[in-house]
């Protein structure tokens, strides 16, 4: 009888202790991705900051960009011509 309550006993335990294993890793896995989520906040945040015509400066990089575009593939359907500026309005010569 004390053989199977030591047993018993042991197995409750192993149990119990691949259990807490498993908890713990997830929990270990998902303060990773809180780590991760939080470096990358604080990065955004850092960059930011530290440069604050950021924002300005990625506006007038897409503005290039889709004049480029508008230059190389045309004007995109559905865009109204008298909303863009002179300056915006480049074509291609035809020959």
């Amino acid at each position: 009888s004390g053989d199977i309550s030591r047993g018993k006993l042991c197995e409750d335990l192993n149990r119990m202790s691949l259990q807490l294993n498993q908890d713990l890793d997830m929990m270990t896995e998902e303060m990773e991705n809180i780590t991760v989520k939080l470096s990358w906040m604080a990065y955004d945040m850092v960059v930011l900051r530290s440069s604050l015509d950021l924002h300005e400066n990625i506006r007038n990089l897409e503005k290039e960009f889709l004049q480029c575009k508008a230059v190389i593939c045309g004007p995109e359907v559905g865009q109204d011509r008298e909303s863009r500026s002179a300056d915006e309005d480049h074509s291609i010569p035809q020959q």
